[in-house]
């Protein structure tokens, strides 16, 4: 009977196996039919299919190209090659006199000199695997050329350090992927039609290269090899990596106004940052920021360090001179301050300077990723609060940037500055310091997260200024997620554009009391407009929003800096 049971058993359970089995196996090869027909179809698809899919920020531009735009970068290709020892022999020269003097300026101070002893761009020509047109030039033509290298070149940089050693370093192994933006402009009635060429390093995309000690190892230096790299880095950034351009002249005439020039200056207010990655073991992380526009040393700010806190409070200033405010970006890095060991990346933001409209403040949240330029990392790293102004140069009826310590010249002071050029008043630094009345009306709060078991809330808001540290609180509004104020305070601030108004939500309870989020508010926007009303997200909570109106009263006053 056992023996009946068992085959029973084991038959049915057999049976179930390949019941199961036939079925993953039908699965599996309705699986590979539909990817079949999947890979049939993408094979298929044509160059207006697959434009529809992908936006073109994310194609390579040979993805795009005809069959005759193919023929003609082969032929650009294979002429660039028998031309190229003459390429070589010209760029060289051309190469080394206007990149010295860089190479100079970001000299590292543990070397005491830094030329070129010998640099020819080798045997193997780079080879254009893109070009697009852009249709934006008025008076010009501005076409845009993808380009690989994997050249051989022969440089040889003489490295003079402090000690009075000597060091023959080679430049090796350079590996180079970038697009280069040409300008034909302007437009012209005699051969060859366009008065000049400008030419800029639009985007680099990858940039690797070999440090070597000719006869040496350059590790046996400490510190030499890092230098170097980021000496090159800065000096490839700054001498041509766009919006800066080099202009050739091609026939004879004045082209000053194709050469970079200031357009204007941003204004920034790093603010705050919210829910940042914690990178420490033990504690919380120390963040600072990093901010600029290109990323030069000259041109990079950095902000202080807040110890131990994942939602910093930076209320910091900066001032940057935007060079073209269609293609730049202001990108902003937040770190972990690690001492003396070197600071770990929590992460980066950028936005594109397009975005903001001269003289109005821009307010936004950033977030914060691990790559600007491989956004594949979906982790929530925090977020930045940044406040920003664009103010371009040369407006004569439109607004007044509120920092500028240009308004500071009495009518006295503007006509001696007239006879004198500016020789005594260009050079005298001032500090804006706008004193005056603020008055904060807290009109409602909606949607604010329970805090009582009950799913009510007692909030109340407390009103404070950062810098002088004036406190004033509402009254309690009992058991109410949607709370009606409607009260008015005044406080008198000493100094405007660096101040901050925090609005802290509070819940009352017998004994005592509990946080529930705070709005952080600085007072450029209510300087410039005088006054308005908005509708500002609480944080620190899951949902929530307070409604204020603020009003401001006062004029500026200057003083020397």
């Amino acid at each position: 009977m056992t023996f009946v049971v068992g085959l029973i058993i084991g038959i049915t359970v057999g049976f179930l196996v390949i019941v199961v089995f036939v079925r993953c196996e039908n699965t599996r090869s309705k699986r590979r039919s539909a990817l079949a027909t999947i890979v049939a179809a993408f094979a298929r698809m044509t160059r207006e299919d697959s434009q529809k899919l992908l936006s073109p920020e994310y194609y390579p531009s040979w993805v795009v190209f005809s069959q005759q735009q193919k023929l003609s970068l082969n032929w650009l290709n294979s002429h660039l090659t028998k031309i190229w020892p003459h390429v070589d022999e010209a760029a060289s020269e051309l190469i080394k006199a206007s990149v010295e003097p860089i190479l100079e300026q970001y000299r590292p101070h543990v070397l005491s000199s830094l030329t070129f002893s010998k640099l020819t761009l080798g045997t193997v020509a780079p080879q254009f695997t893109g070009v697009s047109v852009i249709e934006d030039e008025n008076d010009g033509i501005t076409l845009e050329l993808e380009m690989n290298w994997d050249g051989n070149p022969n440089i040889i940089l003489d490295v003079m350090t402090r000690l009075g050693v000597g060091l023959p370093v080679q430049v090796k192994n350079i590996g180079f992927t970038g697009v280069f933006r040409l300008i034909f402009k302007p437009l012209v009635n005699k051969f060859p039609c366009f008065g000049a060429v400008s030419f800029s390093l639009r985007e680099k995309k990858k940039m690797d290269y070999t440090l070597k000690v000719v006869g040496g190892d350059i590790s046996a230096i400490p510190g030499i090899a890092d230098a170097l790299e980021s000496t090159i880095n800065d000096a490839v950034e700054d001498s041509i990596t766009w919006p800066v351009r080099k202009v050739i002249p091609i026939l004879p005439g004045d082209y000053s106004d194709l050469e970079l020039k200031p357009m204007g200056t941003l204004e920034v207010k790093l603010i705050q940052a919210h829910g940042l990655t914690n990178k420490d073991l033990i504690g919380k992380s120390d963040p600072f920021a990093i901010l600029y526009l290109r990323p030069l040393c000259s041109g990079t700010k950095k902000s202080k360090v807040i110890d131990n806190d994942l939602n910093p409070v930076w209320n910091e200033h900066f001032q940057f001179v935007v060079e073209d405010i269609s293609t730049q970006h202001l990108t902003v890095k937040v770190y972990d301050d690690d001492g003396i060991q070197s600071s770990e990346l929590i992460g980066c933001a950028r936005l594109k300077l397009s975005e903001l409209e001269p003289g109005k403040v821009k307010d936004v949240w950033l977030n914060l990723v691990k790559d600007l330029e491989i956004c594949r990392d979906n982790k929530d790293r925090g977020k930045v609060h940044l406040e920003l102004l664009y103010c371009p140069y040369g407006v004569e009826d439109g607004f007044t940037n509120p920092f500028s310590s240009n308004l500071s010249l009495t009518s006295l002071e503007k006509v001696l500055k007239g006879v004198q050029n500016g020789d005594v008043f260009d050079n005298r630094r001032k500090a804006v310091i706008i004193r005056g009345v603020l008055s904060v009306t807290v009109i409602c709060a909606e949607d604010l997260p329970p805090a009582d078991l009950m799913g009510k809330a007692d909030p109340f808001v407390v009103l404070s200024m950062k810098k002088t540290g004036t406190k004033t609180t509402t009254r309690v509004v009992n058991e109410n997620l949607n709370p009606i104020w409607n009260q008015t305070f005044d406080f008198v601030v000493e100094d405007g554009l660096h101040d901050m108004l925090i609005a802290e939500i509070w819940d009352h309870d017998t004994f005592g009391k509990d946080f529930m989020g705070r709005c952080i508010l600085t007072l450029t926007r209510v300087i410039l407009e005088g006054e308005y009303q908005d509708i500002f997200q609480v944080e620190g909570a899951k949902t929530g929003k307070l409604t204020l109106s603020l009003k401001w009263s006062g004029q500026p006053i200057y003083r020397n800096s």
